[in-house]
């Protein structure tokens, strides 16, 4: 499978270093099949004056069997929880990959109420039933990055 990750430079050696532990899945590197959701990652960039480079990997997820990988298929109740962990600071999970939808703009909208305790879980697992998840993977240790092999960059 072809990923791709938007930043402001080419990264042909990704690593954890440079990742922050208060997102989505916690601390890795992020990616995603979708270019132009790679693209879109890039405006933040071009919005501060730098460029957008989005450079692509291949990764053959059924090569990778001695890793420990979560999917979330859809949005649910695991998955809200999931990210409540992580953002929070609080998972303790020792997954590999975790794969499922990104909380964008309208999610993280709903994310946010049910965070702050505005929203319920039921009203919030009832609001992204109507989202089409976009997806990432994270590849959060330096086995799995191991598998995510660097192919180029273009700049966007």
């Amino acid at each position: 499978m072809k990923l791709y990750h938007g930043s402001w430079l080419e990264v042909s050696a990704p690593d954890l270093e440079h990742s922050r532990s208060d997102v989505d899945f916690g601390k890795g590197f992020y990616t995603t099949p979708l270019k132009e959701q790679a693209v879109k990652w890039c405006g933040k960039f071009k919005r501060r004056g730098k460029q957008g480079i989005v450079t692509s990997y291949e990764f053959d997820e059924h090569t990778c069997h001695d890793l420990k990988i979560l999917k979330f298929p859809s949005y649910s109740e695991e998955w809200l929880d999931f990210i409540l962990n992580c953002r929070s600071k609080k998972d303790t999970s020792d997954y590999d990959i975790v794969m499922g939808g990104v909380a964008n703009d309208k999610v993280f909208n709903t994310v946010e109420l049910y965070f702050d305790n505005l929203i319920d879980k039921s009203e919030a697992l009832k609001r992204l039933k109507y989202e089409k998840p976009n997806m990432q993977i994270c590849f959060r240790t330096p086995a799995a990055l191991s598998y995510l092999h660097f192919e180029g960059s273009i700049k966007v």
